[in-house]
């Protein structure tokens, strides 16, 4: 059987991180591979193809370039994406086309759509990875989701991805829990001895809470017990840096690549999202033991248990000061830690989540879903 994942680009994100924790699984008869739709160039895309590499998984780079200019681009890939796909299937017949996002959505209906001779002969798996879902793009979106139902080939990633599709599109799809590997345990070389190292690491976008983020480490400006390790980019890159990037409390860095092997070596992570669909980095956080600050948010709160005592209501600045200056310093880290990483372990096995897609990739025979 061979699996072709549909991602954006080789390069970091949570969707990709996903295709290929999937794609790198050891299940003998399935050869993986991964097609990217724009062709990713920042200094991680070597990495993480030399990372998809090693496991034995089939790389296939495009030549369309990354540029994003309100959809334009993205709709011209999709438009091009059949004649490329038609090569893909003459040269390599794939058994499950699994697409990852809204662009690759976007190129995998135009192909279907292209070629329904192919459309018959390749189960159609496709990731919900968000919320929110087409911002700007509905009447695309309404013929993307139409074809994906109409394949039975939806599957959420929680229960707040699940019942945000189902509010808008009025079908529920099945959950499959992203999964995570046990990180390998590396020193952050720039850790602050004698403080508090707290790490956020997103892009630097509303949704990740960046207004949130500012208004909690200025406030926390003259308390020294703290440093806080910012990672990421985007859109409010120079919001951050004019408003905090001064305060002797805050280290702004690019994204760090490899970031959940030195997530042990902090003693909290600081989320404030508004909402997420379900937080790869949160998962990983969980898992190398370190107790994660949130805000009690869709696609966040499903990553801890019910009862997590770092956690906050709507966001609340007071809630988190209240956290920073009476809680945390008195709470036990390693108590809190091992809790996190034993409900992790429990619900976000990597192994599971590939085991799970793969009985799906099998759920044949083709006439059943056309």
């Amino acid at each position: 059987m061979r699996v072709f994942h549909f991602i954006s680009h080789f390069d970091l994100g949570g969707a990709e991180r996903v295709a290929a924790s999937i794609a790198k699984s050891s299940t003998e008869g399935i050869e993986y591979h991964v097609v990217e739709m724009m062709r990713g160039n920042s200094r991680f895309s070597s990495r993480f193809i030399k990372e998809l590499k090693e496991a034995g998984v089939i790389c296939h780079r495009s030549l369309a370039p990354d540029v994003r200019w309100h959809f334009a681009i993205e709709r011209l890939t999709a438009l091009l994406f059949p004649l490329r796909f038609l090569w893909i299937w003459l040269r390599w017949h794939p058994d499950v086309i699994h697409s990852h996002t809204e662009l690759p959505d976007l190129c995998t209906v135009s192909s279907m759509k292209a070629f329904h001779w192919i459309a018959r002969r390749c189960r159609i798996v496709r990731t919900i990875h968000n919320n929110c879902l087409w911002t700007g793009q509905d009447w695309l979106g309404g013929i993307c989701e139409r074809f994906f139902i109409s394949r039975d080939a939806n599957i959420a990633i929680s229960e707040s991805v699940r019942a945000s599709y189902s509010s808008r599109f009025g079908v529920e799809p099945p959950i499959i829990y992203n999964g995570v590997g046990e990180p390998q345990q590396r020193i952050y070389p720039q850790l602050r001895p004698n403080k508090i190292n707290i790490v956020f690491a997103g892009r630097f976008e509303p949704q990740k809470g960046i207004g949130t983020l500012i208004d909690v480490v200025s406030n926390l400006a003259d308390d020294d017990r703290y440093h806080f390790h910012v990672f990421g980019d985007g859109s409010l890159s120079d919001t951050l840096r004019q408003s905090i990037g001064n305060q002797a409390n805050v280290s702004i860095n690019p994204p760090l690549f490899g970031l959940s092997d030195y997530l042990g070596s902090f003693d909290f992570m600081f989320m404030p999202s508004e909402f997420e669909g379900l937080s790869i980095v949160a998962i990983e956080a969980s898992m190398s033991r370190l107790p994660n600050i949130i805000n009690s948010c869709l696609g966040l709160e499903e990553t801890l248990p019910a009862d997590w005592l770092l956690k906050v209501s709507g966001n609340s600045v007071e809630q988190y000061l209240h956290l920073f200056r009476n809680v945390i310093p008195t709470c036990s880290r390693k108590e809190l830690g091992a809790k996190a990483q034993a409900y992790a372990r429990e619900h976000f096995e990597v192994k599971r989540m590939q085991e799970a897609y793969e009985e799906i990739y099998g759920m044949l025979p083709m006439e059943k879903i056309i």
